[in-house]
Parts: structure tokens; sequence; C-alpha cells
């Protein structure tokens, strides 16, 4: 199974989501896109949270160095992102696919993060609660749909609110995976709890 992770926007938590479905899995992971804090980047998270010993981390097939829209942050490395350059990692596992920002980011000037979602890849939102989240929770769901993406599952990002909540389910169907509340901080072992809470739903998808 390829589940591929995205966001309604920048700073939804995705990686936090990642961490939990890859260590609820024991998945491989992989960020194709890596845009700045290349010394403590997505990939050294994920490693940080992960407690099994099965899940594998795989290089960025593009590593770069500001931290920007990837296509600018290309073009300051003086590079352009190709995507016939973007090759997924060979594996017997799971993997888990974590994008970048949201499904528009542009990579270059024809590309953007939904053109890296191949027919294989089940997709999974990560919707964060705050004014204006169920017009860009909506809006991403229509995108992807309208592409014929099969999104298998949401998660919440943020304390329950059932009046966002459920106006979003209501309206697109989409299955609940769970809700990620607002921890105080997050670790080996709150990772393993929501790993734990989510695992059998992310089995069936």
């Amino acid at each position: 199974m390829k589940l591929f992770i995205t966001g309604i926007g920048t700073n939804i938590g995705k990686t936090i989501a990642a961490a939990i479905i890859t260590e609820a899995l024991e998945a491989d992971y992989w960020k194709p896109i890596q845009a700045g804090d290349i010394d403590n980047s997505d990939s050294h998270t994920i490693k940080k949270y992960l407690s099994n010993i099965q899940s594998k981390i795989h290089p960025n097939s593009y590593a770069l160095q500001t931290p920007a829209s990837p296509h600018l942050a290309a073009q300051l490395d003086g590079i352009t992102i190709d995507l016939k350059k973007i090759t997924e990692p060979k594996t017997k596992n799971h993997l888990v696919i974590e994008g970048a920002g949201g499904i528009l980011v542009p990579l270059n000037d024809t590309n953007t993060i939904i053109d890296l979602i191949q027919p294989d890849y089940k997709v999974i939102l990560i919707s964060r609660h705050y004014l204006g989240s169920i017009n860009h929770t909506l809006l991403t769901i229509e995108a992807l749909q309208n592409r014929k993406i099969k999104i298998v599952g949401i998660i919440f990002n943020g304390d329950e609110n059932e009046a966002t909540e459920s106006i979003i389910l209501n309206k697109t169907n989409i299955p609940m995976i769970g809700r990620i509340n607002d921890e105080p901080y997050f670790d080996q072992n709150v990772i393993a709890e929501y790993a734990d809470a989510f695992r059998e739903k992310l089995e069936k998808l």
C-alpha cells in the first residue's frame, strides 16, 4: 500500500500525521521534495518519532536549501525540479509519501505537488482547524477529485470542532481516520498512542 499524505496548506500537521501513519503500519517513509531545514528535515523528524525497527526512511529526491515554495527554492539552488528525476524508492513494505505544502504548490513552471500523486497512491488529507479551513479543505478535495484521485481518508488536526468536521464529512462522504488533538508535545510515546488508535482504520484502506 502506498499512502500519499497531503494537507490543505502549509503547517497543517502533515509530518506529525505521517509519523503516526508510518508508525501504525511500520511502513517506509519518503518525502520526495524537502525545501529548507536540510539538517532538521521532515525525514529527521519522522525518524525521531518512530519506535518500530521495521520502517526505513528513504532519501529525498530533491533536498533544497531555502524554506520556500519548491519552484523558488530550486531556482535559488540553480536547478529546475524534473519529475522524471523523482524516482519512487523500491520497497516491499508499505510506503508513506509526504507532500510539501498543499497540492497546488508549484514545483516548476508546469508541475505542482498534485502531479507527484501516482495512480496507485491512496491519498490521506490532513485538515487543520482554523477560520477558513472548511473552504480550504473542500477546495483541496474538489481539486483532487477533478483529477480522479482517490481520497481514502481525512485526519483532522486540532481539538474537536464538531461544526467544522461534520460539514466536511457530510459534504464529501470521505471517511474520517481520526483526530490529532492539540498536544502539549509530541514524542515517541505520543506518536505510538495515536498509531495504536488509528491502526485498525489504516489497515483497512
